[in-house]
């Protein structure tokens, strides 16, 4: 069986043809709510095929988006911590995304944290050493997480 699935190879690697204009799709990239997809389109009709995985994944990802959690909010030192929950962590791990061991925090509104475990670089491209001062713009810069 080991040997069966060395020898399988990614559906996308192949060449697709539209159903509606029988021509060959180019493959290209969606970002949808972070995430950046695989796909492929047609040039004419701009038909689009989401990769099998990625939609799957794009899926549990809607579904985890969905949950709401409840978390104990724990006083360590002169701070306040809380848990996240091992099914967050373990999606995160999923995507092969290099978790930090620091994210950014801000006030969303009043009342709502918001928590940023995207990659940190700045709009140059540079890694963010933690030493900048941070806005909701930094937090919300474009990171996307690319599912492979």
């Amino acid at each position: 069986m080991g040997g069966l699935l060395s020898k399988m190879t990614d559906l996308f690697d192949n060449k697709i043809l539209c159903k509606n204009c029988n021509i060959i799709m180019k493959p290209i990239e969606i970002t949808k709510n972070g995430l950046v997809l695989r796909a492929v389109e047609c040039s004419k009709c701009n038909y689009k095929i989401l990769h099998p995985k990625d939609e799957h994944e794009y899926n549990n990802f809607v579904d985890l988006k969905k949950k709401k959690f409840s978390v104990k909010m724990r006083f360590v030192g002169n701070s306040y911590a809380i848990s996240i929950p091992r099914e967050i962590v373990d999606f995160m791990k999923e995507q092969e995304k290099i978790m930090d061991n620091m994210v950014k925090l801000c006030f969303e509104e009043f009342g709502i944290l918001k928590l940023n475990f995207a990659c940190h670089k700045n709009s140059n491209g540079n890694g963010n050493n933690g030493n900048e001062h941070n806005n909701h713009s930094s937090l919300n810069n474009g990171n996307k997480l690319k599912i492979r």
